[in-house]
């Protein structure tokens, strides 16, 4: 496995393993965000009137499995000090994820740019559901590695 400063532009990472996003995940995510509408809650409501018919995730409890994602592509650095959150540049949410199915993130380096703080690392990611191939979420993340001295 390859650390992130072993990549070159270009280079595309994919998840090992794909993760099934549960219930249990769903709700857990509504209870911290307070987020409980009922088509992520709700799975006798969303039989009879959702046209998914079950409960789907969050759209942000997608984007927020990416960083465990994206530790399990990449090796740990000892060169570098920490990994600083730098934000998104565009995300979609292009399908929903409905309780249950597997999502798995592929991820590919699109840019690094040198930052007086370290090198920041924009990365384009989808977020792929198990049951169709589709992706559920694309999006470009934005990652700053602070160097050691």
């Amino acid at each position: 496995m390859r650390t992130l400063l072993d990549l070159a532009v270009g280079d595309t990472l994919e998840q090992p393993e794909w993760l099934t996003v549960t219930q249990d995940m769903i709700n857990q995510f509504a209870d911290a965000t307070g987020d409980h509408q009922w088509i992520h809650l709700d799975a006798a409501r969303c039989e009879k009137e959702s046209p998914f018919k079950t409960t789907i995730a969050h759209g942000f409890l997608t984007a927020s499995l990416m960083p465990k994602a994206f530790a399990e592509v990449i090796a740990p650095d000892e060169r570098i000090a920490s990994m600083i959150n730098y934000g998104i540049d565009k995300l979609r949410f292009l399908e929903p994820v409905k309780s249950n199915d597997a999502v798995k993130y592929r991820f590919k380096l699109v840019e690094i740019t040198e930052k007086a703080q370290g090198k920041l690392y924009k990365v384009e990611a989808s977020c792929l559901l198990k049951s169709n191939g589709n992706p559920a979420l694309i999006g470009g993340f934005l990652m700053l590695a602070v160097l050691k001295p």
